[in-house]
């Protein structure tokens, strides 16, 4: 060996004694920095591409995690405008004694019940493109339809935007209506569809309960009509035997004309009057025969008559009316959901490269600890295989 390689070799074997004696002899508590970032600075190639190899590697995962887009609706009770047509199949109701309101807060508490109700999502979904192109064709089950409707339903949220804490710092009231999807177009078609699905139960619902008062409200007026219209009767039919009655006395007493008329004084009977005489009880008795209808001559029952042929001549016609108004209609999403590519890239080569210092110190640790006992002082690089 010439005196240039026992110098080179002695030059080495002091820098690695050096990095050991201060990196490796130093108390237990005491890290040399220097060394640990002298022997990272010889392995940074290795540790640069095995940092890019964690980044690729944590990017190709995201494209194989499942896709999720999520369609927004923004709604908040119905204005006045769009009840018009609501309140003016109302009018003539409320004119005919049948009264009946419209409450916005209540249709829009309607609108969100039912918009999470299971039933309405199985309903809905069931019959979906979106769920059907799920299913392998005309092969799955019903047990295959019933899993894919739930999995999914679950995915239709709503939430109010009102802080709950705090409820007078919200200016107004507005819920937010939710749908994730593997596809951003999917995901805005379902919730369209479903949103106009419920609003249609919500309108069938209420014309069904106007229909239904109305109905009612026509039984009632009927019932009570034919009462009143017994009431008469039974009052005509009684006053047509008093008069019988009296006609009867008024003969037997020889009273023919009215009392009043010949200056007589008599002393009228307060249950078969005769102050008529024969002639006129005999006239008003043949009056109270011909009314053949009650009603002809009392003002009452022929208004309450009125307003029931009236009532049964309403029709509740289709309304359209929407029970909310859309702050934000359903978004076509343009961000996917979750931890983004450049984050997840971020993180996997962090991890990457503190994993590569860890194995190289490690590694490095090993040797040198198997050098102290052997007696003789490895290569770091070398005789790690890096």
């Amino acid at each position: 060996m010439t005196v240039q390689s026992a110098l080179k070799n002695q030059g080495k074997t002091d820098f690695f004694n050096g990095n050991e004696s201060l990196a490796l002899s130093r108390p237990e508590n005491e890290i040399d920095l220097i060394a640990l970032l002298s022997l990272l600075g010889q392995v940074k190639k290795q540790l640069i591409m095995f940092t890019l190899l964690c980044a690729l590697i944590g990017v190709a995962i995201t494209f194989l995690l499942p896709q999720k887009w999520t369609s927004e609706a923004v709604v908040t009770p119905a204005e006045s405008f769009q009840l018009e047509a609501l309140r003016s199949q109302l009018i003539p109701l409320n004119v005919l004694g049948v009264e009946r309101h419209v409450d916005p807060q209540k249709l829009f508490k309607s609108f969100l019940k039912k918009f999470d109700s299971q039933t309405l999502k199985a309903s809905y979904l069931s019959q979906s493109p979106f769920i059907l192109s799920q299913l392998d064709g005309a092969k799955y089950t019903a047990d295959d339809l019933h899993r894919a409707v739930v999995q999914v339903s679950g995915k239709i949220t709503a939430a109010s935007d009102v802080d709950a804490k705090h409820p007078e710092n919200s200016p107004y009231e507005s819920w937010t209506l939710k749908f994730t999807a593997p596809d951003a177009q999917d995901a805005q078609q379902v919730l369209t569809g479903y949103i106009e699905y419920v609003m249609k139960q919500v309108v069938a619902e209420e014309v069904k309960t106007i229909q239904d008062d109305l109905t009612l409200n026509v039984r009632y007026k009927q019932r009570q009509l034919n009462l009143e219209r017994t009431r008469l009767e039974n009052a005509h039919n009684v006053a047509i035997q008093r008069l019988n009655y009296s006609l009867a006395v008024a003969n037997a007493a020889g009273i023919k004309e009215p009392v009043y008329s010949s200056g007589q004084v008599v002393n009228d009977d307060p249950d078969f009057s005769i102050a008529l005489g024969s002639h006129g009880l005999a006239e008003k008795l043949n009056i109270e025969k011909s009314i053949h209808d009650v009603a002809e001559l009392n003002a009452d029952l022929l208004n309450q008559q009125h307003v029931l042929e009236q009532l049964e001549a309403v029709k509740i016609k289709e309304i359209d009316f929407s029970p909310f108004r859309y702050q934000m209609s359903p978004s076509l999403p343009i961000k996917k959901d979750g931890i983004s590519r450049l984050f997840v890239a971020v993180i996997a080569a962090l991890f990457g490269a503190c994993a590569f210092c860890m194995w190289t110190f490690g590694k490095q640790a090993v040797q040198q600890q198997k050098a102290r006992i052997m007696g003789w002082n490895p290569d770091p690089v070398k005789e790690s295989g890096i």
